[in-house]
Parts: C-alpha cells; structure tokens; sequence
C-alpha cells in the first residue's frame, strides 16, 4: 500500500518565497484532531482503488490541490474523523458520478463522530471526482442557481481558486463536439504567456479552425489572464470564506498575529526573530491557507504584515485576498504598486487602512470606544465589509463566467432576485419599500403585495423612480399571509426569492450579503439572525444571541430569508396559514434534508412596536437576553459606513442595467 504525503503538513516547502503566520491562539480539541489526522490517501497499487481519512471535511476540501487528486480509481472509501450534522433533521445524498454502480454513507448515531462515504465505480475516474461526489453526501452544499452557466476546464496543474465543479484535464488532448462547443473556458495551467488563440487544440482534419471552446486563458497559480490582457486575481470562495467564524474573535482580547514572507533555499525558509503561539507555513506557489491555517484564522481577529514583498505579485495578492475573505481583518500600511494593482480598489482601501481597535504603532489602543465599550461592533462591521469586498471582487465563481466568450454578458452578472414584500400597514409601505430600493445589489426586482390596502401615493412614486423593475398585485383581505407569498413568489421572475418585512430596517448591502452567504455556504436557505433588535417606545437598541453566525443551523430570522425559487416550490412553497409562515417554510425544508446557513447579523434591525405584532412575549424578553444596549441605532449595526460596490462585475451589470418600466398593479 502506497501513502501519499498530506495538504495538512506546516513544514514550508523549498520555494523562493515563504511565508508564515506566527501568533496563531491554540487550537481547539476537535481541531487538534482535525491537525492530527490531517489528509491522509491511500493507494493500493494495480487495482485503483484509494482510501482517503480526513480530520474534518474542510480538509477534505483541500484534496483537489493533493498530488493524488488526479489519479484514477475504481473504488474509493472516505472516512471524516470528526464530523457532525449540518442541521436539524438533515440526511445526505452521494452526488452525481456517471460510473457510480453502488454505495454506502454511513453516519454516527450521535450528532458528531465518524462518518465513511465507501464508493464503487464501473469505470476510472479521477480521486477528485468521486470526493467531490462524496463531499455531496456530508455537507449537504449546492452550487448557486443560474438560468445559464458556462462549463470551465482546467488542463495541466488545475489553479488555486479552481471551483470544485470544473473539469480537470492533466493530459491528453481536449475532447471536441460537433454539435456544440465542449468547453465554454478552458484555463490552461501549462503557459502564463497571456490570452491563448481559441481556435488551438480545435482545428479539424484539414487544419481549418472549429468552434469547440469558447475563449482559452492562462489559469494558472492565483490569477487568470482576461481576454482585455489584465491579470485577475482569484480565489475559491467555496473553499475560502468565513464559515465557522468564532464572535469571540472580534473581542479586544482575540488574538492579533503576525504575516511575514522570507526567501527559501534547499534548507527551507529564512525566517528571523522569535514567535510566540502556534505557527502555519506556506509557499507562495502553493494554493495558500490550508484547513489548519483557515480554523486557526477563525479564533483571531487580525493579522498585520509590515513588509509585502514586491516578487510574485499574484501570488501575494491572491493570499492577502484569502486572509480578507476569512473575516479576518488585514492590515498591510504598505503594498506594493504591482500587489496594490491587483486587489478590488474597496479591499485595497481596508487592507491598507488601520483596524479598528487595533494598536498603533506606539502600542497605544486606536479604539476610539464607539460601537460598544470595547469597540468590538467597528471591528465586526470592518470584518463584514472586507470580505464582502474580498468576494465580490475576486470569488472565481462569481468572476469566471463573465469571461467565457460567445456574446453573453449575462454570464457575468450575480443571479437575479425577487425581493417579496408583503404588507396590510398602509404607513408603513414607503419607508419599507426605501430599503429595498436602496439596496446596492444590481439584479433585483421589487414584488410588493398589498394585503387588503390600497397603494399609497408616495410609494407609486418611490416605486417609479426606482429604477429596478416591480410588480404590484392586491390580495384580498380574506386571503391568509402565507397564501399571499405564494401569489407573489409565483409573480417573481428572479432565481433567488427573498423576503423582506414591512417593520423591520435593512441595511443597503443587506442582499448581497445574502446572495454570497448562499454562494459560498451551498445551503439551501440562508439567513440573518434578529440579533439587534430596536425598542421602538425606548429608543434603544439591543444585541442579544441568537444563534450561531456563519454557521449551519436550524432557524434564522423570517424577514432575512432567501433560497432559490426552484427549492422553495420544490418542497411545496409556503404554507397556507396566517401566521409562522416562516417557521412553516423551514419545517418544509428539513423534512426534505435541505440545509439552513445563518451569516452575519449586521444590516438588519428587527422592530418592535408597542403593538403590531403576531407573536408578543413582551420587552422583558429581549431585555433580559440583551448583552449590549445602546441609545438610537449604532450605525456599524446597520452597515451605514458601507460604500457601493466597487467591483468591475457589481458596477458594469449596474451600469449596463436600463431604467425598467414597473407593471401596473393587479
């Protein structure tokens, strides 16, 4: 039996640039078991067939960058040491494999423990299909919904912000199809000489040019080349993100560590100084952070780097964008031109910019005590704001598609959304209405039931120089709240269906928050948590817990929902009640094994009034459970200090958008 070396090693390789992370907090049990275990494969020589132990199933995430990833095997066994279920009542499937004939997932009794996914196949495929396969059967994630997507191949070395739904192809030559075109992008990791001739690898018998791939770039390492020539930085935000984030990490006592590149030689790297705390290594022509390196980033709350160098700027931009989409926060004063150039000009600002809370040079504590007592409220809003800036600007599934050739700009626009709101308060309608409007979020469409009211003048106007388009239909009064969502969702054109509430305050980035949450969790349902809640005869505002952020879980608040609308009438849309509709939804969604994700809480305030209100247990009940309290609204709660998007996708799909006609009400 063949063993193959794991992702999981810290030794550095002998690459001519190195870095490390020093400082690092201790990790906790399960990690020191995840570390333990690590990544480990397995081969049996002559007969294909491989057996895989992962630590956690982030590191089974790492396996597309393992040196067996692309070897054939007939059966495969996937073990995970420490695993737990993603939700309440949820069971998983093995994905889709054209030569799987039988397998067997087994589960812990418990809610954690060891969980095999055993594989048995009728013809070789690559290790890191039947993963990905596997993957499917233990975390439950599913690829964003779009109405049209392009295939994306990998040949040669696949590159680091590879999605883990693309094709690799380590040799051979690419396959070609008369009826249409294989490939719509073909990433060729063997040369980084820039834009590559779409017509290469695709000529017929006679040498003229065929139309089997779409546009081909250079994809290697970090970045990929675009068809303008420019290099884009790139990360796979499915692998890299903030899932599992810890809020005890934006505390002033959370761990703030050192970043610091060395040159390597045969001896390894040429680091100099003490370290204190655990220590991660890498190399810079390596895919960056590993499962070790992201679960220690989940405990620590920034991370400083007093010399980037200015050698591989790719490759240190795309690792300075991986830190950002951590929820980590980066500080890096000083960037060189050619690694400054390459990051989202938003990310570029907070990265160069002094964190909140963080000491000064001096030592001396910058917090200037707003947000809170111990200012952690700043550095959780700065943390929202870089990794939303991190993602909308370089996650490859989100970047990629806009590249592939054949006259679709649609390919690079973020999936569309019908933003539902449903209403019987007539003084309410416009300011609701503001909200949604106000939202930077480029393709969204406004569906606004009136339950019973008439539409007030001032809302006919917000409604007509909004410039996204709507669609106002009356429900009768008779008609049930839940029955009413059904006639609006069944109006709504967008692939994504969220739900806003008439009495509760969105922050302007509010759906786009969601729309990453769902891109990078691949849960079915994503959500807010109603953590800040506003005391309307007070005129406070409290933070309580409520569940888990950025993380699967059971419930999140029902004026912050958003799924697909083929997954919300896949289970049998809403139900037809007047009230726990919500609730109703999420039950539905359980019993079909589907996942729930609630992402951070800033940028929605739930409301309460002193009446109004379905489900009343009195202030008493907020009060008590409140840990923060402040007068009026803070605005880092509600993400006020967040600018527009900045990114090249959010600005041109804005930007190419016409002012659209509204339909008249029904």
């Amino acid at each position: 039996m063949r063993r193959d070396a794991g992702s999981d090693a810290s030794a550095p390789a002998g690459s001519r640039i190195t870095w490390r992370l020093t400082g690092l907090p201790a990790p906790h049990p399960a990690e020191r078991l995840g570390r333990a275990v690590g990544l480990r494969v397995l081969r049996i020589p002559g007969i294909r067939r491989a057996l895989v132990i992962a630590g956690t199933v982030d590191r089974l995430r790492d396996l597309p960058h393992h040196p067996s990833a692309g070897q054939p095997v007939r059966a495969a066994t996937v073990v995970v040491v420490w695993w737990r279920y993603p939700g309440l009542g949820w069971s998983g499937s093995v994905g889709t494999l054209p030569q799987l004939r039988r397998h067997r997932v087994g589960l812990p009794r418990l809610r954690r423990g060891a969980a095999t996914v055993r594989l048995a196949l009728a013809a070789p495929v690559p290790l890191r299909s039947a993963v990905r396969a596997a993957l499917r059967a233990l975390d439950g994630s599913r690829p964003m919904p779009s109405p049209g997507t392009a295939d994306v191949t990998a040949v040669g070395a696949p590159p680091a912000y590879l999605p883990a739904g693309a094709t690799v192809l380590t040799a051979g030559p690419l396959p070609e199809r008369d009826e249409i075109r294989a490939h719509d992008l073909v990433l060729d990791g063997r040369d980084a000489t820039g834009p590559q001739d779409p017509g290469r690898d695709a000529t017929g018998p006679q040498g003229e040019r065929s139309a089997a791939y779409g546009v081909r770039l250079a994809g290697t390492g970090h970045a990929v080349t675009t068809p303008a020539g420019e290099r884009l930085v790139l990360i796979d935000a499915e692998r890299i993100n903030p899932r599992g984030r810890l809020a005890a990490a934006y505390r002033p006592e959370a761990a703030e560590i050192s970043l610091e590149f060395a040159r390597a030689d045969r001896s390894g790297a040429r680091f100099r100084g003490p370290t204190s705390g655990s220590t991660r290594y890498g190399s810079l022509t390596g895919p960056g952070l590993d499962a070790a390196a992201l679960a220690a980033l989940r405990q620590v709350r920034a991370v400083h780097c007093r010399l980037v160098p200015g050698e591989h700027p790719e490759q240190t931009a795309g690792l300075l964008v991986q830190l950002a989409a951590t929820g980590v926060l980066v500080h890096a004063p000083i960037l060189p031109p050619a690694v400054a150039d390459l990051l989202d000009p938003q990310l570029r600002v907070l990265v160069t910019g002094q964190p909140p809370g963080s000491a000064g040079p001096d030592g001396s504590d910058r917090s200037d005590g707003s947000a809170g007592p111990d200012g952690s409220l700043a550095v959780e809003a700065r943390s929202v704001r870089q990794r939303r800036a991190a993602m909308r600007g370089h996650a490859a599934g989100l970047r990629l598609p806009g590249l592939a050739d054949g006259g679709l700009p649609a390919l690079g626009r973020p999936p569309s959304v019908s933003a539902v709101l449903i209403t019987r308060r007539p003084e309410l309608v416009t300011t609701a209405l503001a909200a949604i409007i106000a939202q930077t979020y480029p393709e969204m469409e406004i569906i606004l039931g009136l339950h019973g009211i008439e539409l007030p003048e001032s809302a006919r106007r917000a409604l007509s120089d909004a410039g996204r388009p709507f669609e106002v239909l009356h429900l009768p009064e008779s008609v049930d709240f839940g029955a009413g969502l059904a006639a609006a969702t069944r109006r709504a054109r967008g692939t994504l269906i969220t739900k806003f509430d008439d009495d509760d305050s969105y922050g302007v980035e509010h759906v786009w928050d969601l729309v990453l949450a769902r891109h990078y969790s691949g849960a079915t349902l994503v959500g807010k948590g109603a953590e800040f809640v506003h005391l309307d005869d007070q005129g406070v505002t409290l933070r309580r817990r409520s569940g888990i952020p950025e993380a699967y879980g059971g419930v999140v608040a029902g004026g912050t929902m958003l799924l697909a609308k083929s997954d919300l009438e896949a289970v049998g849309g809403w139900r037809p009640v007047p009230r726990s509709v919500d609730l109703g939804l999420i039950e539905r969604l359980r019993a079909e094994g589907a996942t729930v994700y609630r992402t951070h809480p800033l940028g929605y305030l739930y409301h309460r009034r002193p009446t109004g209100h379905t489900w009343d247990p009195g202030e008493a009940y907020f009060v008590d459970s409140a840990y923060s309290r402040w007068t009026g609204v803070p605005p880092e709660a509600m993400g006020d200090e967040v600018t527009p998007p900045s990114t090249e996708a959010a600005s041109g799909a804005a930007g190419a958008a016409t002012r659209p006609v509204g339909r008249p009400p029904s």
